[in-house]
């Protein structure tokens, strides 16, 4: 990937650069789904955070879990849940205006005093063409979503899957993405356009070669 392919990933409407990623190690824990599908969502997100070489964990010693998952069916079932709202500020306000917009996924970041990543809540409604989707191609897609923070266009504009001989895969130009944004080298946290000069390098570097 090119530099001028990678910065609007990470760009905002106005064209400011934002780039982070998660510190802390990731601790998971998803609701509303069968203890089949559970074990998908949770190898996908082990497969791409292997793949960045970045660590899980059973749980968080502030927060207990910092990646939570809401699997439901109307977007008025978040009110009910216990909690939900000092987590995540406004969530009538917010409810509201994703049954307005007809959404069926929603992610809302907390971040470190430095901007990195601190916790993730990620809210999807399975009506309509999510719910049609397969259970690998979902969760591996998921995963992708909250291992970064992606522009709002970021993964709507440039698909992140791919099937090969029937299996979902991640396409090797964003798993090379993700292994180059996770590198130590690099800030967990920027503003700084220049980093994208220095993703493009790493991953021409590796040869784009990864894959998951």
């Amino acid at each position: 990937m090119s530099p001028d392919e990678i910065l609007p990933l990470f760009s905002g409407p106005d064209g400011a650069y934002h780039f982070a990623r998660w510190r802390r190690p990731i601790a998971p824990v998803v609701f509303g789904v069968s203890d089949e599908t559970l074990g998908v969502i949770r190898g996908a997100i082990a497969a791409v955070a292997g793949l960045a070489g970045h660590p899980l964990a059973e749980t968080d010693p502030e927060q207990g879990a910092n990646l939570m998952i809401f699997f439901f069916r109307d977007w008025a079932e978040l009110l009910a849940l216990p909690d939900l709202g000092a987590l995540v500020p406004g969530l009538p306000d917010l409810v509201g205006r994703l049954q307005a917009e007809g959404a069926d996924q929603y992610r809302y970041f907390r971040f470190e005093a430095d901007g990195a990543i601190r916790a993730c809540f990620a809210f999807l409604r399975m009506q309509g063409p999510l719910a049609e989707q397969a259970a690998d191609a979902l969760a591996l897609r998921l995963a992708v979503q909250v291992v970064l923070l992606w522009s709002d266009a970021a993964l709507r504009d440039r698909a992140p899957l791919a099937r090969a001989e029937g299996v979902v895969v991640l396409r090797p130009e964003m798993a090379a993405l993700i292994r180059a944004a996770y590198d130590p080298v690099l800030p967990t946290v920027t503003h700084d356009p220049s980093h994208a000069l220095r993703l493009a390098a790493r991953i021409t570097a590796a040869g784009g070669r990864d894959s998951c």
